[in-house]
């Protein structure tokens, strides 16, 4: 039976895990203000970037879909994992062995790895098995892989870059290998490594080259398998793993892990059809070219390229680069892209070769160069996407011309940029033959060519930022109304209390209570403080904040998350990097000072009741009389102590 990891072993992994490397793996990071780092969010599409992150936090928030939390939880939602199963990757990371309450162990059956990571491991292995099928030229079983590979200009230090291999024909050799190694059937058919027949397990892939699947941490998740032999039974030219609880085809892009790094530092993506053409473009110095598995290019795909190439709208503009056939097929699939294109503020290019050769094929007929060149000569989208259009009538005639204008003015209405329309405008009536005066009036009336779930967007979309919640709350809490100065001073004494725990002593924290703050969920983030207690405020500023999500009501942990990497509205002091004691003084000054002050209001409403009222005793209006004169002497001692 699972058991339950152990309290302390979790605060460990969190505490010795660096919450910036792990988010780097999956978010292109850059400086965001002191001591915080923003990026694209993950977990929604966006253009200017609102995820942020705290390393000596440990937390992360998203101010745009409200995400947000620690490292593990990060791990939880981008890996789509259980709690447990994150915490055992991230210890896995760290080779730090778990402890286990009630006498269980890992979810596995006693692998000392979760779930996920046994099938990663799994694939580590399938993957050394079949590169070495391959890469011994003594298996004469493996020589149509080989064979096939020189063909298309590819030696055998290509093929070991690319983690390529060959899967036998037996149908059993892989499945008896991983067996061998430790791995259930469970685990082996699970991971799509094995199928379950009527005669038992056999390999998913026989008599065929392979190349691994990664994900963007270069994990290996799934494999794309090439037919070669022509006795093959399965007529597919290529198979591919089907999805898995690791691979998702939607959210992987081959060849990327090898790119990221490229395509980060050049913020320039370059989309080829095919693994060869991947290779191809690598091996000729385009290492920032990637391809999609066996499905189209899509939205998913986009959002992982985004957020790698920080396609955000205040940065200078990225460039992604679609390579197509010049067949049919890939002027559908250009014209495709073309589509999406609303969805980048990248600007898009198209690179077909003259003869339609894709990057592998030109590769081998003209060299590397020649690969470099289709690519920086790449050609913009827009006009792809016209000259495609175009094509399709006939321009010798009135009809034909009038037909072609109709069909490519919501393409010129689609271009972003509404300085360069009157322009492209001109360009394009003269590619038709007609007056610029009746494109642009076809254009105007056209309108622009808008995504097919463009009206579903909308339909989610608030009317106005005004019926935006606050994130991280439930609709039980109501969402702090942050317009009300007071509000907003309690947010920033919270930030300054979860960010900056040690700047306040336990006289301070003592003082400050949940009435004080009008906004619910502010009492609630501060009754949290108080739970967690001085002893947590005093350990490291990730482990406070660990402290107070877990003692804060699950309404507000979202809340928590947020605050606890929100920029504060002041500067900071230069030689500590905090805010001014000043700055921090007078936020607790402030809230209190509110209070009293409602307090006061309050007693006074209640002195004028009891004034006013012919029965009331008038012992009970002495006493609420003390009572307002001793809340107006603490208001006043709380003002000069700030005035002193």
């Amino acid at each position: 039976m699972a058991g339950r990891i152990r309290a302390e072993d979790i605060t460990s992994v969190k505490e010795r895990t660096s919450i910036e490397d792990v988010v780097r793996d999956h978010v292109t990071l850059r400086p965001g203000g002191v001591g915080s780092l923003k990026g694209l969010c993950p977990f929604h599409d966006e253009k200017t970037p609102s995820f942020t992150v705290r390393p000596s936090v440990g937390s992360y928030h998203c101010f745009g879909c409200g995400e947000g939390g620690d490292v593990i939880s990060f791990v939880q939602k981008v890996e789509h994992l259980t709690f447990s199963e994150s915490v055992e990757r991230l210890a896995a990371k760290l080779g730090m062995e778990l402890r286990y309450e009630e006498g269980g162990g890992p979810r596995d059956g006693g692998a000392s790895l979760g779930k996920r990571s046994r099938l990663i491991e799994a694939h580590r292995v399938a993957q050394e098995f079949y590169a070495g099928i391959l890469l011994d030229t003594k298996n004469a079983e493996a020589r149509p892989g080989r064979d096939f590979l020189r063909e298309r200009g590819f030696d055998g230090s290509a093929a070991e870059r690319f983690g390529m291999g060959f899967a036998p024909r037996s149908g059993e050799a892989l499945t008896r290998h991983l067996r061998e190694k430790g791995f259930s059937e469970d685990e082996v058919v699970t991971g799509g490594l094995s199928g379950r027949g009527s005669r038992g397990l056999y390999d998913r892939f026989r008599g065929r080259l392979v190349w691994p699947i990664r994900d963007t941490t270069g994990d290996t998740v799934g494999f794309g398998a090439r037919r070669v032999l022509d006795d093959d039974r399965i007529a597919a030219k290529y198979l591919n793993t089907s999805e898995t609880p690791i691979y998702k085809k939607s959210q992987v892009l081959y060849g990327l892990d090898a790119a990221k790094k490229v395509i980060a530092t050049e913020r320039r993506a370059v989309v080829v059809e095919g693994y060869t053409d991947v290779m191809a473009a690598h091996l000729a110095g385009v290492e920032g070219a990637v391809a999609t598995c066996g499905t189209a290019f899509g939205v998913d795909h986009i959002k992982l390229l985004r957020r790698i190439m920080r396609d955000e709208a205040d940065q200078a503009p990225a460039k992604v680069v679609f390579t197509f056939d010049g067949d049919k097929a890939g002027q559908a699939a250009a014209m495709k892209a073309f589509g999406e294109d609303q969805r980048w503020v990248a600007q898009s290019f198209v690179a077909v070769a003259p003869d339609g050769m894709d990057p592998c094929e030109l590769r081998i007929a003209k060299g590397d160069a020649a690969v470099r060149g289709l690519v920086d000569g790449a050609v913009p989208m827009f006009e792809f996407a016209v000259r495609t259009t175009i094509r399709r009538f006939d321009l010798d005639t009135a009809e034909g011309r009038v037909q072609a204008m109709k069909a490519v003015a919501p393409i010129i209405g689609s271009i972003r940029d509404q300085s360069l329309r009157p322009e492209y405008t001109r360009t394009v009536s003269g590619w038709l033959g007609l007056e610029v005066e009746q494109v642009a009036t076809e254009v105007k009336r056209a309108g622009r060519i808008r995504l097919d779930d463009a009206a579903a967007d909308a339909a989610r979309r608030p009317a106005s930022t005004d019926d935006v919640p606050e994130p991280g709350l439930e609709a039980s809490m109501p969402a702090p109304n942050l317009r009300d100065p007071i509000v907003f001073a309690e947010r920033q004494l919270l930030q300054a209390l979860i960010q900056y725990p040690q700047q306040f002593d336990d006289v301070t924290v003592a003082a400050l209570e949940p009435a004080a703050f009008t906004a619910p969920a502010h009492a609630a983030v501060l009754d949290g403080v108080r739970i967690a207690g001085p002893a947590a405020r005093a350990a490291s500023t990730a482990s406070w904040v660990s402290a107070v999500t877990e003692a804060a009501p699950l309404a507000v942990r979202g809340l928590v998350a947020e605050l606890s990497v929100a920029p504060l509205p002041t500067r900071y002091d230069p030689s500590t990097g905090l805010p001014p004691q000043r700055y921090l003084d007078a936020l607790v000054t402030g809230v209190l000072d509110s209070h009293l002050s409602r307090r006061i209001a309050d007693a006074m409403a209640a002195v004028r009741r009891v004034e006013h009222d012919p029965e009331a005793d008038p012992a009970d209006l002495r006493a609420r009389t003390h009572a307002l004169h001793a809340l107006e002497l603490e208001r006043v001692r709380l003002r000069e102590r700030v005035g002193s």
